[in-house]
């Protein structure tokens, strides 16, 4: 049973968390998760199945966790889901490993992507505050996933690039 439902990962599990720097469309989606569902089947690790699941949110978000109570990802086994991901980019013209955006929620509620630069930017005018919601995709387990992933910019690392006003 290498691929479970997301939900029933414990919180220990896992995570790595791949932001789209744009939203994907229902065909781009749809591409992505029949990849990645394919990949996660026959996910191994020193030749053993990994207990692995997959969640889609706000249209930008990927998060895959790993069950390590079973079998741990070891980097081998890493490296091949981030060059899947990789080649899943060019395909769909999105940018998901490459990292260095900052996600944070607007005001009418979309999710935006800019990066550290602009988003420090849009806080010294004022369209950012410390309780604008954003996204933490340096989570590292499940539990955190769970509490953590999206929260106020006060209560996260992106704290930092808030301007003393902010």
């Amino acid at each position: 049973m290498p691929l479970v439902d997301f939900k029933q990962l414990p919180d220990d599990a896992r995570v790595w968390v791949f932001g789209s720097d744009k939203p994907l469309n229902a065909q781009q989606r749809a591409r992505l998760l029949a990849i990645v569902d394919e990949y996660l089947a026959q996910w191994k690790a020193h030749g053993s199945p990994l207990t692995s699941a997959r969640e889609w949110t706000e249209d930008r978000f990927l998060t895959i966790g790993v069950d390590q109570r079973t079998e741990g990802a070891s980097g081998c086994s890493i490296d091949a889901l981030f060059r899947t991901l990789q080649q899943l980019e060019r395909e769909l013209g999105v940018s998901l490993v490459g990292g260095g955006n900052v996600f944070y929620r607007t005001r009418n509620g979309d999710v935006n992507a800019v990066d550290r630069e602009e988003f420090f930017g849009l806080a010294e005018r004022g369209a950012i505050t410390r309780h604008t919601p954003v996204f933490d995709t340096t989570v590292m387990t499940v539990g955190d996933w769970r509490t953590r992933f999206e929260g106020p910019a006060e209560g996260s690392w992106h704290s930092q690039l808030l301007p003393a006003k902010a």
